[in-house]
């Protein structure tokens, strides 16, 4: 068992350093002027206005969306190599394979009891608010039926646990299952604990190169976000047209104040477990919370997330570069928030009475669909439909949750990388010093 010295090991600062230069020029200010803009241009061109004639309209928003799908290709294309690199030097850098059991164990259960706490909270909103009523069915756009996959049963369970396991590590991550792909980075990251560190090293130093390579490509993406929001919310605006957006203004101010809700309960937690201050919390991680917000990537924030863990919350660095790459792929708080209102909002809709057993079905399937999910922009909505075939509901209302899935993604991933910091904060409080040790040096403020 070994820990990597000090000099080899990844400079999170260096990784973070690449992303603060679009704190410092306020992506955030800039990405609210797109959404505005991008609205706005939506509505001249689209129906409302009548600027131009639909098939133009279409035309003008698909190239001016360009931008945006740019984006979303280019984090995709890195984040399971990004991932997969840190969730591993993190675990490298123990030197106590008890110790190591333990900060997972808990992180795991930490992480399933707020997921499981956030949905909750989402079926609560749902229900008090019932935003599904203020949007009739003839404002829903128009879609074929999609098939959905089936929801799991008893018999099928144990399969599908052995499922977890991969056969073939590639053909995981060519499907972005990323539930095996943490997996498969679990077992390497323990083998490389147990390994002479001679033996070891090369396969590190490989993986610390393909962390910085995969934060140059996502450095190069942030630069088209602010065109990225704007073409997409332009694409928006002109397909659904004002009436449809107001009728929406329910649902998503109703997913907003349930996501708020959710970051109240992160804060008590962390002023439980830590002692310390919300306020303090909120000061601290601002930065990494906005850029958050403005990319609606947990992934492609990581780097900067561990150091605002280090340097801003006074996480020990071993404990944070451990937690908070696990958490970037688990830990989906916001997602299952938002999968458990988008199923009752449509349900709402469509006139489909969900039954007790049904809501379960749906906490359940909202928490265990959230877990491995990517860390990038729009996954929300890729995993939705099995939820709405679960409890009966037609596929084809996933085109109108994908109008307004933009605005709601930035906001729940805001919420997530606040989960992954709490998280950290929380297990270096539980780890008492002697064994956060054994993850490698303090990073103290």
């Amino acid at each position: 068992m070994f820990s990597l010295p000090i000099s080899t090991q990844p400079s999170v600062s260096r990784l973070a350093s690449r992303l603060s230069g679009f704190v410092r020029g306020r992506l955030w200010l800039q990405v609210l002027v797109a959404i505005a803009a991008g609205m706005a241009t939506g509505m001249a061109i689209g129906p409302t206005g009548g600027l131009l004639a639909p098939p133009q309209a279409e035309l003008v928003s698909n190239w001016l969306a360009l931008p945006g799908y740019l984006f979303l290709a280019m984090v995709q294309m890195v984040v399971i190599p990004l991932v997969v690199a840190s969730i591993i030097l993190g675990m490298s850098s123990s030197r106590d394979m008890a110790q190591l059991r333990r900060t997972g164990l808990r992180t795991g259960l930490f992480f399933l009891f707020t997921t499981l706490v956030a949905a909750l909270i989402g079926v609560a909103m749902a229900l008090a608010v019932q935003p599904g009523r203020h949007l009739s069915l003839t404002q829903l756009p128009q879609a074929a039926a999609a098939s959905v996959p089936t929801a799991p049963s008893l018999a099928s369970l144990p399969a599908q646990i052995v499922g977890i396991v991969p056969t073939n590590p590639l053909q995981a991550g060519v499907e972005q299952n990323m539930l095996q792909v943490v997996v498969v980075a679990l077992f390497i990251g323990v083998a490389l604990v147990t390994m002479e560190r001679a033996r070891a090293q090369p396969l590190l130093d490989l993986l610390g190169a393909v962390q910085e390579v995969s934060m140059v490509v996502v450095r190069w993406a942030m630069y088209l976000v602010p065109l990225a929001v704007f073409g997409l919310l332009t694409q928006l605006s002109a397909r659904m047209g004002l009436d449809a957006l107001l009728g929406m203004g329910v649902y998503v101010a109703t997913v907003l104040a349930a996501l708020l809700l959710a970051l109240a309960f992160l804060l008590t937690v962390y002023a439980l477990g830590r002692r310390r201050s919300p306020l303090a919390f909120l000061r601290g991680s601002r930065d990494v919370l906005l850029l958050a917000f403005s990319t609606s990537s947990s992934a492609a924030v990581m780097p900067m997330t561990i150091r605002t863990a280090e340097e801003a919350l006074g996480v020990r660095e071993g404990i944070a570069r451990f937690v908070i790459p696990l958490g970037t792929t688990i830990n989906m708080a916001g997602t299952a928030l938002y999968q458990v209102m988008a199923t009752l909002f449509l349900a709402q809709v469509y006139s489909v009475d969900v039954s007790l057993s049904g809501l379960l079905l749906v906490v359940v399937l909202a928490v265990g669909a959230s877990i491995g999910s990517p860390g990038t922009p729009g996954i929300g909505i890729v995993i939705l439909a099995m939820m709405l075939g679960s409890v009966g509901i037609p596929a084809e209302g996933v085109a109108l949750l994908v109008g307004v899935d933009r605005i709601l993604d930035m906001s729940r991933t805001t919420l997530n990388v606040a989960g992954d910091l709490v998280a950290a904060c929380v297990m270096d409080t539980l780890a008492p010093a002697e064994q956060a040790e054994a993850f490698g040096p303090a990073a103290r403020v």
